[in-house]
């Protein structure tokens, strides 16, 4: 894999490039849809490609390794084969389901996680070193470390601990990465995850870590958005990018909201993903150029104008507002299907505007200007 830095912003630390993979390359600013079990929810391939433009999706190891499990993976070709996507991936480790799964997973330091599957209640014990081995199985093109995502909020003995831990475990992701080879015959690369709460002394030191890893291809942040004020968040991610290497993309995980999106790439994040676009959509909330639409409201029933007359999906001029709120009123499929469409499409549409201005250089104006239109409710 490689990063090619194309534009840096002279009035904040937003930035340009191209991420070359295997797969195919990545223009960034990028968010990447969420497809946790090898699927974006209510999202066909084809939909994803001609309608939301994603250049690069995720899947998450804990998941895709319970089901459908490593064998019909393996026999598959890879996931790219397996759900026809055939571009970039990047795998997440497991990490986020050590801190979201709490109650059904323990902890041991010295080797890894045992989790108690959230399907069928069978037991299963992750290490650095196992899932190195999924992730080669999957063959995303990137694969991240193993890591503990920590809560918010946790004392500093519990973040330092959790670093320290974390820190030892990409040791070992490192050195078991170095001993296999893909299975798929294509390059993959790893990235570490940069931990450490809201401590700022902790945070410097697992970003000097992260650094440190001469084989990776890029670097991420975890962590954050999870209960944080976004104050905060912005103000590590900034301390952090200014701390990870220039030369290879940042990965700011699980963000977030279109203010989040914008706000970190003002402050250096090139990769982001997060499950608000399809989630939110499926519960009726549309984001769009001009604020948030709740599209079960009354206001809409009799609105027979465009979902978003200048929108990014097919699904904006295709059909009205009455109907999508008909359509969630009835409880139909179909409802899921156009938000999600729509939300996607929104959200790269964002990131490519947002590298478009930056290559321009007149990032920031244009940043200050979409986030007054981006808050409003309508």
């Amino acid at each position: 894999m490689q990063f090619v830095l194309q534009a840096q912003d002279s009035a904040s630390k937003a930035r340009a490039g191209e991420i070359h993979t295997a797969h195919g390359s990545i223009p960034t600013p990028i968010f990447m849809p969420v497809g946790t079990v090898g699927s974006v929810k209510a999202v066909q391939v084809n939909d994803l490609v001609e309608d939301v433009k994603a250049r690069i999706i995720l899947g998450n190891t804990y998941h895709l390794y319970l089901r459908p499990g490593l064998e019909v993976l393996r026999k598959a070709g890879g996931i790219q084969k397996f759900n026809a996507w055939n571009r970039p991936m990047l795998t997440d480790s497991g990490g986020f389901q050590v801190y979201s799964l709490s109650g059904t997973r323990k902890i041991h330091a010295g080797e890894g996680v045992e989790f108690r599957s959230h399907i069928d209640g069978s037991r299963h014990f992750f290490t650095p070193e196992k899932v190195m081995d999924i992730e080669r199985c999957i063959g995303a093109d990137i694969m991240m470390a193993f890591d503990e995502c920590t809560p918010y909020p946790c004392s500093y003995d519990y973040a330092r601990k959790s670093m320290e831990m974390t820190h030892a475990w990409l040791d070992r992701c490192v050195k078991r990465f170095q001993e296999t080879e893909p299975l798929y015959g294509y390059e993959q690369t790893l990235f570490p995850i940069v931990q450490g709460s809201v401590y700022k002394d902790l945070r410097k030191a697992s970003a000097e870590k992260a650094a440190s890893i001469e084989i990776a291809g890029g670097c991420a942040i975890g962590g954050l958005s999870v209960g944080e004020p976004k104050e905060v968040m912005y103000e590590i991610t900034e301390q952090v990018c200014d701390l990870l290497p220039k030369g290879k993309p940042r990965y700011l995980m699980g963000v977030g909201t279109p203010e989040n999106i914008l706000e970190g790439i003002a402050r250096g994040v090139d990769m982001f993903d997060c499950v608000m676009p399809t989630r939110n959509g499926r519960n009726a909330m549309l984001f769009t150029k001009n604020g948030i639409m709740n599209m079960k409201n009354l206001k809409w029933a009799d609105d027979f104008s465009p979902i978003e007359p200048d929108g990014a999906s097919r699904v904006d001029t295709l059909y009205t507002k009455a109907y999508l709120r008909h359509l969630f009123h009835a409880q139909e499929y179909l409802a899921a299907m156009v938000a999600s469409l729509h939300n996607l499409a929104f959200y790269l549409w964002l990131v490519g505007e947002a590298r478009r201005h930056i290559l321009q250089g007149d990032f920031v104006p244009w940043k200050d200007s979409m986030l007054e239109r981006l808050m409003q409710r309508l």
